[in-house]
């Protein structure tokens, strides 16, 4: 096999993978997935909100996903890590699924996307900007783009700024699909630093690096401490997010206002 057909394979391949981590463990948050290939197997590190949730109890979590990726993936040894994110709101990844989640539940997308722009750009974001298309509101598809805050459009600036994410999410009306672009601010190039950010000292969090032993072999978690959420899995946040969503009014309730 020619080296393009098995850059194309092993693609097509991490594909698949990123398509089923995203299903399987979407409970616990899951943003992306690192694989480097070691000298003594694979080197698998996941990215996720909970990390608790993939570890499962006494290591049982890992076993299961650890057989998973050998056999039906051909990962050869996989040694898997678990990374928790430390700001989820600033991750396209994790607030795609989140907002495809509430599109599930029968949430208006307009409230869906006025609730997740919100949380982003209190989570410290530069901009953002959701684009969301589809089956909106009847049989022809149509589109939304929302943007707040700054975010570069083009450019080698927009390239080291922006992270972005697609999610696609089946409803009773359609697919639909969620595009989110966030621009981080500690990503700045020095010449383009705004004055009154330098001033302002980022809250230091510490990290913490753990590891459990599975089975003979040890598996690395690293922590963010000092972080407080009350949800135990992205389900339950999904639900209480859904409660406090309900106070944003829609654009169509702003306008009845003004009538």
């Amino acid at each position: 096999m020619s080296a393009v057909k098995n850059v194309i394979k092993d693609n097509y391949n991490m594909m698949l993978l990123k398509d089923y981590l995203r299903g399987k463990i979407k409970d616990a948050g899951f943003s992306h997935a690192e694989i480097s290939k070691t000298p003594v197997g694979t080197r698998v590190a996941l990215h996720v909100t909970r990390p608790g949730i993939v570890i499962g109890r006494k290591g049982s979590g890992i076993r299961t996903l650890t057989d998973k990726l050998e056999t039906d993936f051909g990962l050869k040894n996989p040694q898997i890590s678990v990374v928790e994110i430390e700001k989820p709101e600033l991750a396209p990844s994790v607030m795609c699924n989140r907002m495809a989640s509430h599109l599930e539940r029968g949430t208006a997308f307009r409230r869906a996307t006025m609730w997740t722009l919100k949380q982003i750009m209190e989570g410290g974001a530069m901009g953002v900007q959701i684009t969301i298309s589809g089956k909106l509101r009847g049989d022809r598809s149509a589109f939304e783009k929302h943007t707040q805050g700054i975010l570069p459009r083009a450019g080698h600036h927009a390239e080291i700024i922006v992270d972005e994410d697609i999610a696609h999410v089946q409803t009773a009306m359609g697919l639909i699909g969620i595009r989110i672009r966030i621009a981080r601010k500690e990503k700045f190039i020095p010449e383009f630093e705004m004055r009154e950010e330098k001033a302002k000292q980022p809250k230091e969090e510490k990290i913490k690096v753990e590891e459990i032993e599975v089975e003979g072999s040890k598996v690395e978690v690293v922590k963010v401490e000092g972080k407080e959420d009350t949800a135990k899995s992205e389900s339950e946040r999904i639900a209480l997010e859904a409660k406090k969503m309900e106070s944003i009014d829609t654009l169509e309730q702003e306008e009845a206002k003004m009538k």
